[in-house]
C-alpha cells in the first residue's frame, strides 16, 4: 500500500517522512483546494523528503479551464518544478464542456521532460469517468488519477471507486483513493474500493485539521490499519 500525504510547509514533509509517508503531495493554498507552492518551499521539500515530492501545478483557484496566460505561467512554474528536483508533479485541466483538455495536457506533459504526473481530482468534475480514465492511459508520464470518485468524500463513493479501480488495472493506471478518508476506517475502504494507493491530508493532521500539524498518532493508524 502506497500512503500519499498533502504537505503544505517545510514541517509538514519531514513528518510525514518520519512517520511513514511513501509519498509527498506538496501544494499551498489549501483552503482553496491547493495551490503551486514557492519556489523556496519545492527546493526546501525536495531537499528535505526522504520518499518522492510531487508538487501540485494548479495557477489559480477559480475552475480547471485555463487559457493562454495560465498556461504561460503554469509551464515556468513547471520549470521551477523540474529544476528543483521534484519526483513528480500534480496537475489537471479541463474544457468549458468539462472534458480533459488534451491539448492543454499534452503540452505539459512535453514541457515537462522525465517527471511523472498525477492527474488530480479536476477528475472528479468529469461526468463519464470511465471514458476519461481510458483517455488518460494513453499517456504514459501519467502515472496515477487521484479521485474520491466524485464530488462526495470517497468513502460515499466506494462502487464508483471500485469499478474505477477495475479499469485502472486493466488499462495500466492506477487509482490514488483520496478525500473524507480516515485512519481508523481507509483499512475497511480499501478493502471494499480495490484500490492500493491512497491520499490522505487533514485525516493524519491533529484533530483533522489543517491547520494543525500532522499527527505522528493518527500516521500510525493509518499504516497499521492498511497492514504495512
Amino acid at each position: 500500500m502506497i500512503i500519499e500525504v498533502i504537505a503544505i510547509r517545510a514541517g509538514d514533509v519531514e513528518a510525514a517522512c518520519k512517520f511513514g509517508a511513501d509519498r509527498i503531495e506538496l501544494v499551498t493554498g489549501i483552503a482553496e483546494g491547493g495551490l503551486t507552492p514557492s519556489a523556496g518551499l519545492i527546493e526546501r521539500a525536495v531537499r528535505t523528503a526522504s520518499v518522492p515530492v510531487n508538487v501540485m501545478l494548479r495557477p489559480h483557484s477559480q475552475s480547471f479551464v485555463y487559457g493562454e496566460e495560465d498556461y504561460k505561467v503554469l509551464l515556468r512554474d513547471l520549470n521551477v518544478i523540474r529544476e528543483a528536483g521534484a519526483a513528480g508533479f500534480v496537475f489537471g485541466a479541463l474544457t468549458e464542456d468539462g472534458e480533459i483538455d488534451r491539448a492543454g495536457l499534452e503540452r505539459v506533459l512535453e514541457e515537462a521532460g522525465g517527471l511523472d504526473m498525477t492527474f488530480h481530482r479536476a477528475f472528479d468534475e468529469i461526468e463519464d469517468q470511465e471514458a476519461a480514465l481510458r483517455t488518460l492511459a494513453l499517456y504514459p508520464q501519467i502515472k496515477r488519477v487521484l479521485t474520491s470518485g466524485g464530488k462526495r468524500p470517497a468513502p460515499e463513493a466506494i462502487p464508483r471507486i471500485r469499478r474505477l479501480s477495475r479499469l485502472g488495472d486493466e488499462v495500466g493506471l492506477p487509482i490514488l483513493a483520496g478525500h473524507g478518508l480516515k485512519p481508523d476506517t481507509v483499512g475497511s475502504f480499501v478493502a471494499s474500493a480495490g484500490v492500493r494507493e491512497v491520499h490522505f491530508g487533514s485525516g493524519v493532521r491533529e484533530n483533522g485539521s489543517f491547520d494543525r500539524p500532522i499527527d505522528p498518532e493518527r500516521m500510525r493508524a493509518a499504516r497499521r490499519n492498511l497492514g504495512s
